[in-house]
């Protein structure tokens, strides 16, 4: 970091940062194939390989974070509502934080590996096999709009320390984001190695059209099945990081204050648009009164003046996914026992919960990506885990507030349930190891 600084504050008076936010503008269709050419020809120069490259284009990444700070906190105030705190720690801060760990890694990353017994029979020992670190080529890397900024630069870190060159589609959900961010990469990583292409489907459908070395895809099941389809024609590996209806288990060795407020507070960050915050909490029936109360009692500690006059609480991205979150508590047969107030005007939604009877309810069966979730009532442990593996059986995450053996329990897969005795205690001695 001390290089880092030196170099940058001799270049300082060089950078000039314009505040104003471009009009979002898609990409020309008929541009795409020749950007994803260029990105293509640059990484056959092999020059990507070489351990100073990535590390200057890592240095320069680090820094045009750090100088666009302000225009990507105006973007995200503007695509989300969301404060400059939340931004700071979710997004901008982490980012960096990913900057400086990698170039504090990437060269034990990128050394070869030596083979030897038990690894290699004995019989090959004089061959001297070793696992040597190969960048694949060009990537495309496709953003959610819950994280519009980390969740597309993050990948980008990891392309560019592997010695990829790679092409970034922001989601157009999140339209001043994507343009701050296309000046970002044109104006402070190597031409040629790197571009963004901005637009919806078209463009997107567009960019599919192209062979890639790897594809990384963040947003939801339905495209991400789109995209593995897609993939698949040509053999592109690809990465999906998709959504899930996570649950959360409560039992009566849990520490009720402590739950409700980690759950509300899941539900609140980035109002709820966060892929790993629970879907439904799965609770003792004895419970749920008092697991209530602790529920309003967190509210009220977290927005004094109500949610709506909070300045850190974002807002919903649009009116379509506004729609989508509204209708789960139109329909919903459940009590609503916190929240419940909407207002499509400034695209809010109050952090709710809803008391459910009924794994038929649309609480249930929908991922909220919102502020809105689901408490169902059960009678044990037992009756939680066949709840969420009837849901969803293999969630993105899920949330264990009990006992130490409770939670170790709730932990495993459902389908390893049968088989925790054993796989508990092989997985306990291993972890001693």
């Amino acid at each position: 970091l001390t290089n880092i600084s030196r170099i940058y504050f001799k270049k300082k008076k060089k950078f000039s940062i314009n505040m104003a936010i471009t009009e979002f503008k898609a990409t020309p269709l008929d541009t795409i194939p020749s950007i994803a050419s260029t990105a293509r020809s640059t990484f056959r120069t092999h020059k990507t390989k070489s351990l100073a490259w990535r590390k200057t284009q890592l240095r320069r990444l680090y820094w045009a974070i750090e100088d666009f700070k302000p225009r990507l906190l105006a973007a995200l105030r503007a695509d989300l509502h969301r404060s400059d705190y939340e931004s700071l720690l979710t997004e901008i801060e982490w980012l960096k934080k990913d900057c400086l760990f990698m170039l504090e890694h990437i060269d034990e990353y990128a050394k070869d590996e030596k083979l030897k017994s038990p690894d290699v029979p004995v019989a090959f020992a004089a061959m001297k096999f070793r696992i040597r670190k190969e960048p694949l080529g060009t990537v495309l890397i496709i953003g959610p709009y819950n994280f519009p900024v980390q969740l597309l630069i993050s990948p980008l870190i990891g392309a560019i320390a592997a010695g990829c060159t790679a092409v970034l589609k922001p989601s157009e959900l999140t339209p001043s984001v994507a343009m701050v961010i296309k000046e970002l990469v044109e104006a402070r990583l190597e031409k040629g190695a790197f571009a963004v292409v901005n637009g919806g489907v078209a463009e997107t459908s567009a960019l599919m059209e192209i062979k890639w070395d790897k594809i990384f895809f963040t947003g939801s099941s339905a495209v991400g099945t789109i995209i593995a389809k897609k993939a698949a024609e040509t053999l592109t590996p690809v990465t999906l990081e998709l959504g899930g209806r996570n649950p959360a288990f409560v039992t009566k060795n849990a520490d009720l204050q402590l739950a409700a407020r980690r759950l509300l507070w899941g539900k609140t960050v980035n109002c709820g648009q966060v892929c790993l915050s629970q879907n439904y909490v799965l609770i003792e029936k004895g419970l749920v009164d008092k697991f209530v109360e602790a529920l309003k009692q967190a509210y009220k500690e977290m927005f004094p003046e109500g949610a709506k006059k909070s300045p850190d609480l974002a807002r919903i991205v649009n009116k379509r996914h506004f729609a989508r979150i509204k209708k789960m508590l139109d329909e919903t047969k459940g009590r609503i026992v916190i929240g419940g107030e909407v207002d499509e005007s400034e695209l809010y939604i109050e952090p709710t919960a809803v008391v459910v009877s009924s794994v038929d309810d649309a609480m249930m069966q929908e991922e909220s990506f919102g502020p809105i979730f689901a408490i169902y009532p059960v009678n044990t442990l037992d009756e939680a885990l066949n709840v969420a593996n009837l849901v969803h059986r293999t969630p993105l995450a899920l949330y264990a507030f009990g006992s130490k053996k409770e939670n170790e329990r709730s932990e495993f897969p459902p389908f390893l349930q049968n088989q925790l005795p054993k796989f508990y205690a092989n997985w306990q001695q291993s972890s001693t190891k």
